[in-house]
């Protein structure tokens, strides 16, 4: 049996093992509230990863960017206006908060 508390709706918004205070009930772990309850908090979780990843992978791309600029491969005119002042938005900003050095931190592993 798994503890629950509901909002005023009626909506599950914990559940837990273990009694807490707050709880209202319990329900069996296989109940059909529960499985969505359990489901609902894998999708956030997952989610939440990815829109992490996302903010990481804007700063290996927005690196890689500025490397192949540096190398000549790129030109920031080869690429779309909106992109243009993006990316020269961003720049601007990393300059100001001293460079690319401090970005990622020097101890991260399987950075490329």
């Amino acid at each position: 049996m798994l503890y629950v508390q509901r909002n005023a709706q009626g909506q599950l918004i914990r559940v837990e093992a273990a009694a807490f205070a707050g709880a209202q009930e319990t329900l069996a772990a296989d109940a059909q509230e529960i499985q969505a309850w359990f489901a609902n908090q894998d999708v956030e979780s997952s989610l939440l990863q990815l829109k992490q990843s996302d903010l990481d992978m804007i700063r290996v791309l927005d690196d890689l960017v500025q490397v192949l600029m540096d190398k000549g491969v790129l030109r920031i005119t080869d690429l779309p206006p909106a992109a243009q002042s993006k990316l020269l938005s961003r720049t601007q900003a990393r300059v100001a908060l001293g460079g690319l050095h401090r970005l990622i931190d020097d101890d991260e592993v399987g950075v490329i």
